[in-house]
């Protein structure tokens, strides 16, 4: 929506004309400005001037000897344009005018005849690319007047996004009621007289669709001349992005943006019949419409019909048939209102797409028909002279009124904080036309323009907005539950352990192809084929909800790495759905939080000369070490194991210390990889978020020790039947609190042993003390006792 503020000031007076301070209070009260665009005058010294006198040049013939005043002397001037006359009103540029594209004005002989001066055409202005004639204004035009004033430059044109919820806003007049809300002034509406005669319309209407229609309203006006508009009309027009066409139809568009309702006219003369009715077209009806395109109706177009057939698409575009055209003097002037899904579907199915449509979508007042319809025949007499009828047809189809809401204190309270009283409550509301009656409850009456507001909450919004955002004090919203649960809290630390460790966050779509399962070769009894099937999918590719995040995070590599990024780390935390009742609501699946993520590529610091380390499987376990250390988890448990879609051997689990599964962590089998174009080794890994964070409490702080810290290292042969993490296990626990840190540094295995050497490293360290020989001596055996319980042998001695 353009909005002119030198047209916008016919309905308010603004405190100020600043267009940004105007942009800043329109964005406040929640409507984003695209651009401001200034519109200034590409001349100087031009003004408005009278004809006096036109008369032939004595040596030739296509030009003419005129003389015009601006208020003083006759001035003497040559013009080759032939569409005026003594009488007429137009702009002049006496010498020494500029005129657009820096073209200097002074003093000119033309065949023996001096020219002081130049009678200027819209091209010459810069207005326009008429130049077959001059600019010929309304004879109301003020002699004398700067032209850049009477044209209204220098002018400011704000381009407003309206959003889909306020069709009120898309005119003139709703933006005057806003402004005019805010600064506590009142806003004007057009007046609306007529000059009527008797007699009413010479057609009939009825609305014979029962859905589709609210209302139709037709007025007539005989003995209009059909011509150009005035150049005033034509400006507010053109500033607003609409282009002139006749006085007719610009008219129409006029009203449109003024009052924000659309309105079609009729060729009187051309209409088939003696009624026009509202229905459904039938299958395979035409109708060429002024576009000059035929096209082919079904049963889903609303269709206005005459005698002989369909004469325009409701609310979108009119008939070729019925078109005003030069010859026409007896005009039918509709105002209707109609549905707006009705409307949406018609004009995107058509793809006629236009002001009109663009409002009806958004759903227009059904009772401002009548005051549009007359508003637009009275500025239609106006400019076009005519006689309107003084009766006029108003069928209304469905009746809409204006409703009710009860709104309490308390929920402005509750919503908006302290600070309110009803008094000023009211005075807001009744500042946008609202009817308010009360104090608390404070009963609400809504006019039908502001189809947006229907609850309690959505008058709280309204008074936010008058309120201004700005003067609410920054606060925590906190709901229910006081802030973010414990839970919550844990899984936003589980977020930001991955992210520390160097992935980044995937948001996928909940929706799968059931392709990516038959790729993950899941077995039928595997968990990820208890799919949910959506019942009316978009598309066949996603047509089930996902029962894993691993299929939209390998999509995810896939898609980076064929754009040209190949080292890829990604994770995501989400729900999965299974087709089983859920535990906490046994009407809907059950929908875990899972915790996925996939590498690709390189990952990890980059070494001195070379890059980054190919990934593989100690990738995934690296990335769960480091989930573990940041959320402080210590009852992991990693298990060598074959999982469907993970490689075999290069595959583990991790178990708590409670029995229960927590995820599977590895690489992705080569045989998916190649299914989604991922050439090298890919580690991944995904958990269940409840069994996860299960136990993780919040992060206490425990005061670093300051006594200094003991290293050593233990190396064992140890049987093929125990796993080393068993061992790792043993030992740890044997060195009970004092354990700081450690890793496996060193595994080798002889051709012919049947057994293995692993290597540990430890660090202990005391909270409060030294530690003594003699202790690290006894801590050391209860750790080797440990290792050899279980079948290990010490390498060395202690």
């Amino acid at each position: 929506m353009k909005v002119s503020l030198r047209w916008l000031a016919e309905y308010i007076d603004l405190p100020t004309k600043d267009p940004a301070e105007i942009a800043r209070v329109l964005e406040s009260l929640g409507h984003a400005i695209e651009s401001v665009t200034e519109l200034t005058a590409d001349w100087s010294g031009v003004q408005v001037a009278e004809v006096l006198t036109v008369a032939p040049h004595p040596d030739a013939d296509k030009i003419r000897v005129c003389t015009v005043t601006t208020g003083g002397d006759p001035i003497q001037v040559i013009c080759g344009a032939w569409n005026f006359d003594a009488g007429a009103k137009v702009a002049f540029a006496a010498p020494g005018a500029v005129l657009a594209g820096g073209f200097d004005i002074g003093v000119r002989t033309i065949r023996g005849v001096e020219s002081h001066g130049m009678i200027c055409s819209e091209k010459e202005l810069g207005l326009g690319e008429e130049h077959g004639g001059i600019l010929v204004l309304e004879s109301g035009a003020p002699v004398g007047e700067d032209f850049a004033e009477f044209v209204e430059f220098p002018d400011f044109v704000l381009d407003l996004e309206i959003t889909p919820n306020r069709p009120d806003m898309m005119s003139m007049v709703g933006v005057a009621r806003e402004l005019g809300a805010f600064y506590g002034i009142p806003h004007r509406r057009p007046s609306v007289e007529l000059e009527t005669v008797p007699g009413k319309p010479s057609v009939g209407v009825t609305i014979s669709a029962e859905t589709g229609a609210n209302r139709f309203t037709v007025r007539e006006i005989r003995g209009v001349a059909i011509g150009a508009s005035p150049f005033w009309l034509r400006r507010r027009l053109k500033a607003a992005g609409v282009r002139p066409i006749s006085n007719i139809v610009d008219v129409t568009n006029y009203v449109m943006l003024e009052l924000g309702h659309p309105l079609h006219s009729f060729d009187a003369e051309r209409v088939r019949g003696d009624v026009l009715d509202v229905r459904w077209a039938t299958q395979d009806e035409k109708l060429v419409t002024l576009d000059g395109v035929e096209r082919q109706l079904t049963s889903s177009d609303l269709v206005i019909v005459d005698g002989e057939g369909p004469t325009s698409l409701a609310g979108t575009m009119g008939g070729l048939d019925s078109e005003v055209v030069e010859s026409t003097n007896r005009v039918y002037m509709e105002a209707a209102s109609w549905d707006p899904p009705t409307i949406l579907f018609m004009s995107r199915r058509h793809g006629l797409r236009s002001e009109a449509s663009a409002r009806f979508e958004r759903g227009v007042d059904p009772n401002l028909s009548l005051e549009a319809n007359s508003r637009a025949v009275a500025l239609l007499q106006q400019i076009g002279g005519g006689e309107i009828l003084d009766g006029h047809i108003d069928v209304v189809k469905h009746q809409h009124a204006p409703w009710s809401i009860s709104l309490q204190m308390s929920e402005i309270m509750r919503t908006l904080g302290p600070g309110f009283e009803a008094v000023d409550v009211a005075k807001m509301l009744e500042s946008i036309d609202l009817g308010v009656e009360g104090w608390d409850p404070i009963k609400v009456t809504v006019p039908t323009f502001r189809p947006d507001l229907t609850r309690p909450i959505d008058l709280v919004e309204e008074v936010a907005r008058l309120r201004g955002f700005d003067n609410f004090g920054a606060s925590v919203p906190r709901g229910t539950g006081s802030g973010w649960s414990a839970s919550q809290r844990i899984v936003m630390r589980l977020r930001d352990a991955l992210v520390g460790a160097g992935l980044h966050e995937a948001l996928s779509l909940s929706f799968l192809n059931p392709g990516d399962l038959d790729a993950f070769s899941y077995p039928s009894d595997h968990e990820g084929r208890a799919v949910v099937r959506v019942k009316n999918p978009l598309r066949e590719e996603e047509s089930i909800l996902r029962t894993g995040l691993l299929p939209g995070l390998v999509r995810a590599l896939r898609y980076n790495r064929s754009h040209g990024t190949q080292d890829v780390a990604l994770f995501e935390i989400g729900k999965v759905f299974f087709d089983r009742p859920s535990a906490a609501d046994p009407r809907i699946p059950d929908q875990p939080d899972r915790m996925a993520f996939a590498v690709s590529g390189s990952f990890g610091p980059t070494e001195l000369g070379a890059g980054a380390r190919p990934v593989d499987f100690y990738t995934a376990a690296g990335i769960w070490q480091s989930v573990v250390e940041s959320m402080s988890i210590d009852c992991e448990i990693v298990k060598a194991d074959d999982q469907a879609g993970y490689h075999p051997g290069r595959c583990a689990i991790v178990v708590g210390r409670n029995g229960l599964r927590l995820g599977v962590i590895g690489e992705l089998h080569p045989a998916i990889a190649e299914r989604f174009d991922l050439e090298a080794r890919v580690a991944v890994g995904e958990f269940d978020v409840d069994r996860l964070v299960d136990g993780v409490g919040e992060r206490p702080f425990v005061s670093p020790s300051v006594f200094p810290r003991v290293e050593f290292d233990l190396a064992f042969l140890l049987p093929q039947d125990v796993e080393a993490v068993t061992l790792w296990s043993a030992t740890v626990e044997a060195a009970g609190d004092l354990f700081e840190h450690g890793w496996i540094f060193d595994v080798y295995q002889g051709r012919q042993d049947d057994r293995r050497s692993i290597a540990f490293r430890y660090i202990l360290r005391a909270a409060d003390r030294t530690l003594t020989g003699a202790e690290l001596a006894e801590i050391r055996k209860s750790m080797v006792d440990a290792a050899v319980a279980l079948g290990a042998e010490l390498r060395g001695k202690l």
